[in-house]
């Protein structure tokens, strides 16, 4: 097992598996490599890169919007969102880190699909890169949570 497997999770193949992805665009050099990572975790899973559809967005605030469109679309059986929000000077963290993680919570719930929550909430840059594991450890937790919805 891979260090950026959860624990817990379960291992399978997830061949044949879509998955949505939204990136944010901020901090954009933390979000490409939690999507690398992400891409590298469906590869190990058997998923093929025509079957993820990766979707860019400004930032955590708008990870939401995209995640609800992909999930009415019903192409996907599971979505990951993958952002960074670093801590500055003002409030602003507090307000993209709740709005983020509320969004993503709602748009899971509210269309029943599995989102693997990638939204690094940090305090610093350095404590963000040392979790760029963090997008293959989103991807498997939707894959997860995916398989246990479908065994239901």
């Amino acid at each position: 097992m891979q260090d950026n497997v959860i624990k817990g999770a379960e291992e399978f193949s997830a061949a044949g598996v879509k998955v949505g992805i939204v990136v944010a665009q901020f901090n954009k050099d933390i979000t490409e490599a939690l999507l690398e990572d992400a891409r590298q975790e469906a590869d190990r899973r058997g998923i093929s890169p025509e079957d993820i559809t990766v979707k860019s967005v400004a930032g955590s605030v708008e990870i939401p919007v995209v995640l609800q469109a992909m999930a009415k679309s019903n192409k996907f059986d599971c979505l990951v969102a993958l952002g960074a929000v670093i801590r500055g000077e003002t409030v602003h963290f507090e307000y993209v880190s709740k709005l983020a993680a509320e969004g993503i919570s709602r748009v899971s719930l509210d269309n029943n699909i599995p989102i693997g929550f990638g939204v690094l909430m940090c305090e610093t840059k350095d404590q963000a890169l040392k979790r760029i594991h963090s997008g293959g450890e989103a991807l498997s937790a939707a894959l997860s949570a995916y398989r246990a919805c479908k065994e239901l």
